[in-house]
């Protein structure tokens, strides 16, 4: 079971930047930050595998945003950033850190690939 606690969210103008940062209580296979807005369905926005390092980041933000993992301890803890930049309005919504163990067949761009969620931090750009 993998805890995690997101933080870094907030307000800012067009243009601007953030970083979120997902505080996670082990290691993960597949790890990401996901968008949702009301209405519609929640979108991986930046994924990483942890074999070997492989980002995915989606093409609504490529160039703008970076996903990023560190270790803090030695027993598995690490934390997961999402650095955003040049922020436009469509960005606004709750993201969400997830983390999910290895699946045969199911990539870790897919929805399914995660079991384990944050409770989301909201994002505002106007």
């Amino acid at each position: 079971h993998v805890q995690l606690v997101e933080s870094g969210g907030g307000s800012v103008q067009t243009g601007g930047s953030l970083e979120l940062s997902c505080t996670a209580s082990g290691y993960a296979y597949c790890m990401a930050w996901f968008r949702q807005v009301p209405g519609k369905e929640r979108e991986g926005i930046a994924v990483l595998n942890n074999r070997g390092g492989r980002t995915t980041i989606a093409d609504s933000v490529k160039g703008r945003f970076t996903i990023a993992r560190e270790n803090t301890d030695d027993s598995g803890g690490n934390t997961l950033s999402l650095v955003m930049e040049n922020l436009k309005p469509e960005d606004t919504g709750m993201y969400y850190c997830a983390a999910g163990e290895r699946r045969l067949g199911v990539p870790c761009t897919a929805l399914a690939a995660y079991g384990y969620w944050g409770r989301g931090t909201q994002v505002t750009v106007s």
